[in-house]
């Protein structure tokens, strides 16, 4: 599968180098171009071309300054641990007197990168001294690294939480809130001192038998030998990881644009037009959507397929029967961290009541330790980005750090 793709993306990319290159040239060869309208519509007609395109490197995050109290602090990105599988990317604000709680976001592995919640990171920044988990693309990491699986992923998330050290929080978006979950409650059995004080997971499979989705029910409808035998392919040769085994992103990406396939049609007609009538806001909107989203990096194959077996199809932890290291994870040692679940109304993606599923899993947190928040008239992005993440789903994130201090 890998081979035969990137023998298409290296045929296909001449035509887009030349769209690049001919709209590199725009403003030093034709400086009156958007003026004409055949210009404008024979540059939109490559860039358009150009945006088409799979994208393997990670967007910028482009934070460089956030409104903190009455004024816009300064921010800069440095990597504060580095794991072959991820950094720990920290959002520092030198500028900031007053010690701000401590917040590890935990980003999806499903296929994007962590820049995905970009502005989810921008709002928790006025009030939170952030770090986020930066995934990197399986095919750049060599095979003497090992292997990487649901596990390993959960042993990120407690290393990177006894790098904060204690009275830190965690917020985990989508697929991590399983082994965000997980860790916390092997935290809590080992009694470690840096459990969180407090776990927000939003729109996250704790338990997928609850109100399936589409989503849901393509992960059941085949068995776990035809996922490994037709999704998972080998990294070529010319990437640091070549050989291992990966679940591609490009494959991630056309199941999930497979799903709207006619809206993206006309989501780039509309970016045609925009250019073509000089609507440079409206085109740029789109333009930075595509950009990340057709961003993608591959998963280890082990940790894809495990995923399909310990959280979809037999949702493990759910059941009380998810095993760590030799262990099994239990929930009810939870007693200290705080929990709100967060869902969208109209989320086809995790349905309502798979994440709040985690309330009857932590049994030993006390009433005032419990909260959930269903947010009306949202889908599943607009849980952690957007109008309504800033101004109603936050407000909750905010509140209860600030009631756990």
């Amino acid at each position: 599968m890998y081979a035969p793709y990137q023998a298409l993306t290296d045929a296909t990319e001449p035509f887009r180098a030349l769209s690049r290159g001919i709209l590199s040239m725009r403003d030093r060869l034709w400086p009156d171009a958007d003026e004409n309208d055949w210009f404008r519509r024979f540059h939109a007609l490559h860039d358009t071309h150009a945006l088409a395109a799979v994208l393997n490197s990670r967007p910028a995050f482009g934070i460089k300054a956030v409104p903190v109290g009455n004024e816009m602090v300064p921010v800069r990105e440095e990597v504060v641990n580095s794991l072959p599988f991820a950094d720990l990317l920290h959002f520092a604000k030198d500028a900031v007197n007053t010690p701000q709680p401590k917040m590890l976001v935990v980003a999806p592995l499903s296929g994007h990168y962590s820049t995905l919640l970009r502005h989810t990171v921008e709002v928790l920044l006025r009030d939170h001294d952030v770090y986020i988990t930066d995934w990197r693309h399986a095919r750049e990491v060599p095979t003497s690294e090992g292997r990487f699986g649901l596990e390993d992923y959960t042993d990120y998330v407690i290393e990177f939480l006894r790098h904060l050290g204690p009275r830190s929080h965690v917020l985990a978006v989508c697929q991590p809130c399983v082994p965000v979950l997980a860790a916390v409650a092997v935290m809590a059995g080992q009694r470690d001192p840096c459990q969180p004080r407090t776990m927000t997971l939003m729109g996250g499979p704790i338990d997928t038998r609850e109100a399936p989705t589409v989503v849901n029910e393509l992960a059941n409808q085949r068995s776990l030998e035809w996922f490994e035998a037709n999704l998972i392919s080998q990294v070529p040769m010319r990437y640091r990881g070549r050989g291992r085994r990966v679940y591609p992103g490009f494959v991630q990406l056309t199941a999930f644009m497979s799903m709207n396939m006619g809206r993206h049609f006309d989501q780039f007609r509309k970016y045609y037009q925009a250019l073509a009538e000089d609507r440079q806001a409206d085109a740029r909107k789109i333009r930075d959507f595509y950009i990340e989203y057709l961003s993608v990096l591959d998963l280890t194959a082990e940790f894809y397929l495990e995923t399909i077996d310990r959280v979809f199809q037999r949702a493990l932890l759910a059941k009380g029967e998810l095993i760590h290291r030799g262990e099994r994870v239990d929930c009810g040692a939870i007693r200290q961290t705080a929990l709100l679940t967060v869902e969208g109304e109209r989320d086809d993606i995790c349905g309502v009541g798979q994440t709040a599923a985690a309330h009857l899993l932590c049994t030993s947190l006390r009433p005032h330790l419990k909260r959930h928040h269903l947010q009306p008239g949202v889908g599943h992005y607009g849980v952690f980005s957007g109008s309504k993440w800033a101004n109603q789903v936050y407000p909750q994130v905010r509140n209860l750090v600030l009631a756990m201090g």
